[in-house]
């Protein structure tokens, strides 16, 4: 079976002064620790929700220090089940991303017709 993970990672930014700001230099900061070796995981600017529902922006800011949520997406491939594929995504990306916090949001198998043209990954866990 072949998984697309998407994970939440809270990213610490700063000498910042707007959400915007700290969002970019969250993203270029993530997108140096991933790179080279996992240049395929796809990194977007997280949703945040206040517990009454309303949207929040993915940045919060205090002391011109920001906590950023970024969405990373890994597609993995020959695995047993989804816990397995978000066990191999979070040992991938968390070895990485050291001391950042990261939260599976979600798991979805993946058709063979979705794959086809990219890069094949072997993935082991």
């Amino acid at each position: 079976m072949d998984c697309r993970v998407v994970v939440e990672a809270a990213v610490p930014v700063y000498d910042v002064e707007t959400a915007d700001e700290a969002v970019r230099i969250a993203i270029s900061k993530t997108g140096e620790m991933l790179n080279p070796d996992l240049n395929y995981v796809e990194i977007e600017m997280g949703s945040r929700v206040s517990p009454d529902g309303k949207e929040l922006p993915p940045a919060f800011i205090a002391a011109d220090e920001a906590l950023v949520a970024l969405e990373l997406q890994m597609d993995v491939f020959n695995v047993d089940r989804e816990e397995h594929a978000s066990r191999i995504v979070r040992k991938e990306i968390g070895q990485r991303l050291r001391n950042i916090p990261l939260k599976v949001l979600n798991v979805e198998e993946i058709d063979a017709d979705e794959t086809d043209g990219k890069t094949s990954r072997t993935n082991s866990g």
